[in-house]
């Protein structure tokens, strides 16, 4: 395996974990910020309400999502087999 080689598996890999985190830390956005905007409205400064509604978020999206992230990890699998089978 040369460096290129090397450095594209690293490159493809970041890649595969960006794609498969994204639906779960999207979602962790955008609860955190509506449930912060709706601390600063209604003055209620509770440091536990924002956890709860993250982690049902995060398990949801993680649900929905769950054929979209399977199918980019089982595609950047398939190629590492393949590079290994056939050589890089």
């Amino acid at each position: 395996m040369s460096e290129v080689d090397a450095i594209d598996l690293v490159q493809k890999a970041i890649f595969t974990v960006l794609v498969a985190a994204s639906p779960a830390v999207a979602v962790a956005m955008v609860v955190g910020v509506s449930v912060a905007l709706m601390q600063a409205l209604t003055q209620v400064q509770e440091i536990t309400l924002t956890f709860i509604p993250k982690i049902v978020a995060i398990l949801i999206a993680a649900a929905v999502s769950a054929t979209f992230i399977g199918a980019h990890v089982y595609g950047f699998t398939e190629e590492i087999y393949r590079r290994i089978e056939f050589g890089f």
